[in-house]
């Protein structure tokens, strides 16, 4: 039930904020879950809202080449609690052809709220942080970052087939295995081969 309340919970309208749009781009800004003050900060690009990452600056080749892991910041983070830190590509390898959805880009648990606060991560990394890559001529890729309370006396952990690849990765289950529930705060944004 949790998990079927999450998946619906994606589907709600919110607002979604674009740095770049086109025609090409119109049909994936359809609405999504970006809520609660989730802030994802990379060297040149602090994303604090849903948005289309722009071709200007360089900035898709430097998100997906040059920029390591971001900085993860959550204001409304709790002394005391921890949080699970997820980013998936549902789009993988194409938005017309998911095969390989949800492919795991960073999974990290034990996340001391009292760090989150200050923009730092202080848990135990499951999957190392995957730059977004998505392959040429495969469109956009939605991007998307969910911020998770974890609940105490909990391990959360990846099966062994988990851990033999980050693709097509039953995220559902994973949301329901742990009794996640829906995410306390979520982000996504969009692009697509810095080449395209």
């Amino acid at each position: 039930m949790i998990c079927a309340a999450f998946l619906l919970s994606l589907l709600r309208i919110v607002e979604l904020h674009v740095v770049e749009t086109s025609e090409d781009t119109r049909e994936y800004l359809e609405p999504f879950f970006c809520h609660g003050g989730l802030e994802v900060i990379y060297p040149e690009l602090d994303i604090d809202r849903c948005l289309i990452i722009s071709k200007d600056h360089k900035l898709r080749e430097k998100i997906s080449r040059s920029w390591k892991a971001p900085e993860i910041h959550f204001s409304g983070a709790k002394k005391g609690k921890l949080y699970v830190l997820v980013m998936v590509d549902p789009d993988a390898p194409s938005r017309a052809k998911p095969t390989s959805a949800y492919w795991r880009h960073w999974l990290v648990v034990n996340i001391e709220g009292n760090y989150l606060r200050k923009g730092k991560i202080r848990g135990k990394i499951l999957t190392e942080y995957d730059p977004p890559t998505p392959p040429q001529k495969s469109g956009f890729h939605r991007y998307q970052i969910m911020l998770f309370e974890q609940l105490p006396h909990t391990p959360v952990l990846l099966s062994d087939e988990e851990k033999s690849s980050r693709g097509k990765w039953d995220f559902p289950a994973f949301i329901t295995r742990f009794n996640l529930g829906e995410p306390v705060a979520a982000l996504q944004f969009l692009t697509q081969n810095f080449k395209d």
